[in-house]
């Protein structure tokens, strides 16, 4: 006759037993982490000399970054040529595309293509940001991301 079913867990006895978790397990910081957000785009300037810019907000805890937070604000231009240097300092790791530009200058400041712009820079950012080799052995990144004084021309690869 064959032996009544029994539960897996019970057969090979991956349950830990009686063990709770704290509360700092349940609710606390995570190991590694990187949250990056694009947001609050404020159009400057007129007639032909109009330009958006756009505040980037960086929380992490992994060690490479300089700081645990930052608030900084980025022109799409410094998009372009962070993604450039991106692109010379790396060949071992894809970059994303940028969302394109916007080719008609009536609508270039209207609400709707700004939101669509950064959205896609948010995308562009996160993913660029979440790759681990990005993470840890870019220095460009971390200085985009956090340094209020970030300047294209300085970095040279």
């Amino acid at each position: 006759m064959s032996k009544q079913f029994q539960p897996i867990s019970d057969i090979i006895n991956t349950s830990p037993k009686n063990k709770t978790q704290s509360f700092n397990e349940l609710y606390g910081e995570p190991e590694d982490f990187l949250e990056i957000e694009v947001r609050n785009p404020v159009t400057h300037g007129y007639g032909n000399n109009q330009y958006t810019d756009y505040e980037i907000i960086c929380r992490t805890n992994i060690p490479a970054f300089k700081k645990r937070s930052s608030r900084i604000r980025r022109r799409y231009s410094d998009f372009l040529a962070f993604r450039k240097i991106l692109e010379q300092e790396t060949t071992r790791v894809v970059i994303p595309p940028l969302p394109g530009k916007i080719l008609l200058n009536s609508n270039k400041f209207n609400e709707l293509n700004i939101e669509k712009r950064r959205q896609g820079l948010e995308k562009f950012l996160v993913i660029v940001s979440g790759h681990p080799l990005l993470q840890t052995g870019s220095k460009s990144l971390i200085e985009f991301i956090q340094n209020e004084k970030w300047d294209p021309k300085q970095m040279v690869y």
